[in-house]
């Protein structure tokens, strides 16, 4: 599997959306884009995405921006990627359909169907909370004392 840029710059918007959660506070593409050094336009393209969906709520206007649309425990990163990637899960091109069906239905049997269900387990189980909480410890492991 190969997350895309539009699927990585999700994923790192949308934990930006969940480190504001609790102030309420609305965020800008601007301010996001500014912060993280991503594309506006290509965070305007993620979000029309996330929108769509309902995993962020949008304000238009001067004082407008984005926000969570559930708390960052009810987001998984499968929530996020499964909008943004349309390949995420992208069935596997027979090998030898014409001749060896059996051998296409046994590898898809053996290794892609098993191989997609863990991809997607994982993904469903880490929450924008679980993100925050591992930048947390990342902030911690940092620190230096005098």
């Amino acid at each position: 599997m190969k997350i895309s840029a539009k699927g990585r710059y999700g994923l790192a918007a949308m934990t930006y959306l969940a480190k504001n959660y609790e102030s309420g506070a609305l965020v800008t593409t601007v301010s996001i884009s500014e912060r993280m050094g991503i594309s506006k336009i290509y965070l305007e393209q993620v979000f029309a995405l996330l929108k769509r969906s309902h995993l962020v709520n949008s304000i238009k206007g001067a004082q407008g921006g984005y926000q969570l649309a559930r708390h960052p425990r009810e987001i998984t990163a499968y929530d996020i990627l499964s909008v943004i990637e349309l390949t995420l899960m992208e069935k596997a091109a027979p090998a030898t359909p014409n001749k060896m069906p059996e051998v296409d239905r046994a590898i898809d049997a053996c290794i892609y169907q098993p191989m997609d269900e863990k991809l997607r387990e994982l993904l469903a189980a880490v929450s924008l909370e679980d993100i925050l909480t591992e930048i947390d410890k990342e902030a911690a492991s940092l620190m230096y004392y005098i």
